[in-house]
């Protein structure tokens, strides 16, 4: 996204572009005209318009703002989804505990921690999930298991260091239970009203918000919801008109269900970028890649509300953030951002793992930020 065209417009600038700002109710806080419906929530959350990355590859870029790590080629971070679901698993869960919906071709990935906590990929929102249900009656699929039992018995007795299990048996087991599960029921829309389906939006990103919210009341740990075609190098402003209308109601109406339902402090909602867009305009109308200087909005879970963190320069200085400009904020780092959603949600940030090859490291490659929290939520952190 560019944040000149959403979280932090700058109307009759050089690098405003056509995009005007409009009040909030945030006092002394305008977001831009595209996003009608999160003025009106914005109370709820908390602005960063000073976040700052060196990644501006897309791939490189998406792969950071999801891990808090750069890339590297010797070892593959986890995303901030999968180390939730590992790190707060809860056994009444019978369905994934890390979903990715609306899928984009970056799969959230589990990394060091293993592929089992790869984010399970559901590509059409709100239309159910396939290859749930058995094609034999119970009595005929009752046969195969037993069958199959019978040569995964076999196999485990001559192994060499005579496992209990192998993890086929273990996949197997964990895919009949949630066959069977009622909370697959979170996946379906068909009891939601056509009034909160037309509130969230007749597209994919907007069914997804209103997965995601189904997914929460259950208690999955982590969902994903991606949006794409915000990469406007060419008629920047009209694909930013495109897209809000998409990405407006749907974000809205998540936290406004989720504050209605007394679950907005118990969730960190998250809405990022992999970077932001030039504020420079180009000469096909369109903003390029900028990941020195973006925006994300964040909700819940003991972050500050109706706060707004740093601001976006005015222009670009042969290419780079303007160092003579005097910003009212330090840049914030994606990993402390996220070293920070870890606390709140109660995750050892600083605990050590091994990866498979022996390799020591941490969650998170930065300590919390206590100013991002709410007063009491960053004393228990700090304290912590």
């Amino acid at each position: 996204m560019s944040q000149l065209e959403t979280w932090d417009p700058h109307p009759g600038t050089k690098s405003g572009g056509d995009v005007k700002d409009i009040e909030t109710s945030t006092k002394n806080v305008r977001i831009s005209e595209l996003l009608p419906q999160m003025a009106v929530q914005l109370h709820s959350c908390m602005l960063i318009r000073s976040l700052t990355s060196k990644e501006g590859d897309h791939e490189r870029g998406a792969a950071f703002v999801k891990t808090g790590y750069r890339p590297e080629p010797t070892l593959k971070y986890p995303t901030l989804g999968a180390i939730a679901a590992h790190e707060l698993p809860d056994p009444k869960i019978e369905i994934p505990q890390h979903v990715a919906l609306a899928s984009s071709r970056i799969v959230p990935e589990g990394g060091y921690l293993g592929n089992q906590w790869n984010a399970f990929q559901v590509f059409q929102p709100g239309d159910g999930l396939s290859n749930l249900e058995s094609r034999v009656n119970l009595e005929r699929q009752a046969d195969r298991l037993k069958g199959l039992s019978v040569v995964s018995q076999q196999f485990e007795q001559h192994r060499q260091f005579g496992a209990k299990r192998t993890l086929h048996q273990n996949t197997l087991d964990r895919a009949l239970e949630m066959m069977s599960s009622e909370q697959l029921k979170a996946f379906e829309l068909d009891t939601e009203s056509a009034g909160v389906k037309a509130a969230y939006g007749d597209t994919s990103f907007g069914r997804g918000c209103l997965v995601a919210r189904r997914l929460v009341e259950v208690g999955v740990r982590s969902i994903e919801v991606n949006l794409s075609g915000f990469d406007t190098h060419v008629s920047n402003h009209n694909g930013h008109v495109t897209q809000c209308k998409i990405l407006d109601p749907a974000i809205a109406t998540l936290i406004q269900e989720l504050r209605e339902r007394d679950l907005l402090e118990s969730t960190v909602v998250l809405c990022i970028s992999e970077f932001g867009r030039t504020p420079s305009i180009n000469p096909a109308g369109g903003r390029d890649h900028w990941p020195n200087w973006f925006s994300c909005l964040i909700a819940g879970g003991g972050f500050r509300e109706s706060t707004v963190i740093g601001a976006t320069p005015d222009r670009m200085f042969e290419g780079k953030v303007d160092e003579r400009l005097t910003l009212p904020a330090e840049p914030v780092l994606v990993p402390e951002l996220y070293a920070t959603i870890m606390a709140t949600m109660g995750i050892d940030f600083r605990k050590e793992i091994l990866t498979p090859i022996g390799r020591p490291i941490h969650f998170a490659d930065a300590l919390p930020a206590a100013y991002l929290l709410k007063d009491d939520v960053a004393r228990k952190v700090i304290k912590s």
